[in-house]
């Protein structure tokens, strides 16, 4: 239970009462039982999932406390164990319900006018051995440009400049069997696990729509999809064009993708040779008009920048919506910074890959979904710190907006994020990255920050 959970010193008693307010206000136990997570017999699933979400501000794993004596639940280590294995329960579903909740409170703060952007990104999920791992695969990273053994976690998540809500994901194992390491159980394919395995090995651009998808079908709303060069193809683009969607995406310098430019087929380094570069202190050096696929074609913008760590260098972005100004494109590109400061924050602080050792998939997943359920409590709590207008209608009209991204800021996001000019990949050095972690956890209330830390320092 939660009392047994939380330390009874003033930030303990404060941690309490945001967690219990949390689960009332969004109704975690309502839906949980949507997403078909009940109880067999005797121990009401909430209580374990509470636990479960919880157990991140402790300083001793399930483990430790089963060692020690100081674990007083009321439900047994095997209880706990047959409800993160469970099958049946679709988690998927219940950070999509879960974070639109979130995002419906979230979105009246802020003015009508302001952009919502979805944000996709894939990030490792490290395991040190994969021989028993379910699914466990030798995966691609994108930062150190080696093969790991683990997962590649794909997440969308929704922001309006100023929030990130994690909306779902999917562990993604190998698709190639020379690549997989861990077994593979089969199951009814009509069942929700054997769907959950197959979508695990679907290419990473499938799954991207079907995540996008899901998020419609539980009625996100967005301006624009925001991605980086991995999945910036024109077939991707068209893909999320056929959502309703526009996308904002960095464009990978390739010689072989191709961007109908007055008329020919031209790869990026050609349409940038011929062009003629804006001079002086200029925000862009090109804008052009371009037409994006092959036999289904449509209207983009491309926009280059500068890259100030080599003046030689120079970024690429390409928008769906050609009425965007440049200045927009940019600035609101910028926005997809928040989701590598939420990976980050995932890993160091809510235990994403350190905390669950479980040899299941289905373990896996639940254990994804709660952190991602602990990341929405908090950045919540943050909210409801920073935005005065949370705590009562009546401060509506004397509160100013919380202030946007501006443009400013997003170019120097973009030109601090490139490291080396040959990779041209949105990856931030180890220290940039910390740098920005210290400055989300400063802003987060002092009694999460002490929980956090305590942690921190028992991992």
């Amino acid at each position: 239970m939660l009392n047994s959970i939380i330390t009874q010193d003033q930030d303990g008693q404060k941690l309490f009462h945001a967690i219990s307010s949390f689960f009332s206000t969004f109704e975690i136990g309502k839906l949980l039982r949507k997403c078909n997570a009940q109880k067999e017999k005797g121990v009401p699933v909430l209580d374990i999932f509470k636990y479960k979400l919880c157990n991140v501000f402790r300083d001793r794993s399930m483990y430790m406390q089963q060692k020690t004596g100081s674990f007083r639940e009321s439900f047994s280590k095997n209880t706990f164990y047959r409800f993160l294995n469970s099958p049946k329960t679709n988690w998927l579903r219940f950070t999509t319900l879960l974070s639109k909740k979130v995002a419906d409170t979230v979105e009246p703060l802020t003015s009508d006018d302001r952009v919502n952007a979805f944000v996709i990104d894939d990030s490792l999920f490290e395991r040190t051995s994969c021989k028993k791992t379910e699914l466990g695969s030798r995966v691609f990273d994108h930062v150190s440009m080696k093969y790991r053994k683990g997962y590649r976690l794909m997440t969308l998540g929704w922001t309006d400049g100023n929030t990130f809500l994690p909306v779902n994901s999917s562990l993604l194992a190998s698709s190639k069997e020379s690549n997989l390491i861990g077994p593979v159980v089969e199951h009814d394919g009509r069942s929700l696990a054997a769907k959950r395995r197959k979508l695990a090995q679907r290419k990473g651009t499938d799954v991207m729509i079907e995540l996008l998808k899901n998020a419609q079908s539980a009625g996100h709303q967005a301006d624009y999809v925001l991605f980086d060069t991995w999945f910036s193809s024109p077939a991707q683009l068209l893909a999320v064009k056929t959502l309703g969607l526009d996308s904002i995406a960095m464009i990978k310098k390739s010689s072989r993708i191709y961007y109908e430019y007055k008329g020919e087929p031209l790869s990026i380094h050609k349409i940038f040779s011929i062009c003629k570069k804006r001079r002086g202190r200029s925000k862009y050096l090109l804008s052009v008009n371009v037409m994006v696929g092959k036999s289904q074609k449509i209207p983009a913008k491309i926009v280059c920048v500068r890259n100030k760590k080599n003046k030689k260098d120079w970024i690429a972005f390409i928008c769906t919506n050609p009425d965007l100004s440049e200045e927009e494109i940019i600035r609101i590109y910028g926005k997809r910074w928040q989701i590598e400061v939420f990976f980050k924050t995932c890993k160091s602080y809510l235990q994403l890959v350190t905390e669950c050792h479980s040899l299941s998939y289905d373990a896996l997943t639940a254990h994804v979904a709660i952190v991602f359920t602990r990341y929405l409590m908090i950045a919540m709590e943050q909210r409801r710190c920073e935005d005065d207008r949370t705590l009562g209608e009546i401060f509506f009209f004397f509160t100013d907006e919380l202030s946007d991204i501006t443009f400013g800021e997003s170019f120097q996001i973009i030109i601090t994020a490139m490291i080396d000019s040959v990779c041209a990949i949105f990856q931030p050095t180890e220290e940039q990255l910390g740098l920005f972690i210290e400055m989300f956890v400063d802003r987060l209330p002092d009694y999460i920050q002490n929980s956090l830390a305590k942690t921190a320092l028992a991992v």
